[in-house]
């Protein structure tokens, strides 16, 4: 199984990019990482590392993924960032949201998992097929049906580094993976400047990953807002998916197409 990725973490208008992001890619598994110092307290930089390289330094890319050993990473990171804010008064409340992409490249499956509002989305055959649900209190409410107007879309109820339990983190059931999925984890100064569409429109236009984070940049950067948040995005390629897109486009036009004899 063949693994393309491209990353991008822009700095933006902040003071300091809060933003880790991490990769390792083995014979037998792979890592992606995206983590979000939580703003509002002290050392969110300092949480995002943390959860980074504690979650890299365990995992071995030469051995096969279950859901166990992914939830123990996810946990030793939390306590990780525990222990610090314990031993530095000053970071006794920092935090970072964390979404990361597990795959088995021998039996071809993926896990993934999520605290906070840093996302992850999933495309097939060029197409958004599935992305993870924010740990915030916006999302809450629209699931419950209510009006979001006037709500402060960056107040979290859950990432690590808030509880000393990893209960509210969100883990995805084991899936199946295809030559030409794609996948983008992000923050949520990416996906704020990018809709779904423009991820799926840039996505069907482009040949490399690299190109397909370069224009997602180019719609963030066209916007008007001169406050950008500090922002970044990890593609990760399965295959070519161009070619499974474009086979998808072909097929799905060929009843256009008359026939002639």
């Amino acid at each position: 199984m063949n693994i393309d990725i491209a990353l991008i973490s822009k700095q933006g208008d902040r003071a300091s990019n809060q933003d880790q992001t991490g990769e390792l890619i083995g014979q037998r598994s792979a890592c992606f990482l995206v983590c979000d110092g939580v703003a509002g307290f002290p050392g969110g930089e300092v949480a995002a590392k943390l959860a980074r390289n504690t979650i890299l330094n365990r995992f071995n890319a030469d051995r096969h993924l279950n859901a166990q050993s992914i939830r123990g990473f996810i946990g030793e990171a939390n306590q990780v960032i525990c222990r610090a804010q314990n031993e530095t008064a000053e970071y006794s409340r920092m935090g970072t949201t964390l979404v990361g992409l597990f795959i088995d490249r021998d039996y071809e499956l993926a896990w993934w998992v999520h605290a906070g509002d840093s996302r992850l989305y999933q495309f097939r055959r060029g197409c958004l097929r599935e992305v993870t649900a924010d740990h915030s209190l916006i999302q809450q409410m629209r699931d419950a049906g209510h009006s979001t107007e006037g709500i402060n879309s960056n107040l979290l109820y859950y990432a690590l580094g808030m509880s000393e339990e990893v209960s509210g983190v969100t883990y995805s059931d084991v899936a199946s993976i295809e030559d030409g999925d794609a996948f983008l984890l992000c923050t949520d100064g990416f996906w704020n400047g990018v809709t779904a569409r423009q991820m799926e429109q840039s996505l069907q236009m482009v040949n490399t990953p690299d190109e397909w984070l370069t224009l997602m940049r180019q719609i963030i950067a066209g916007q008007p807002d001169d406050k950008q948040d500090n922002y970044s995005a990890l593609a990760v390629w399965i295959g070519s998916p161009p070619d499974i897109t474009l086979l998808h486009s072909l097929a799905g036009t060929a009843e256009f197409i008359p026939f002639r004899t």
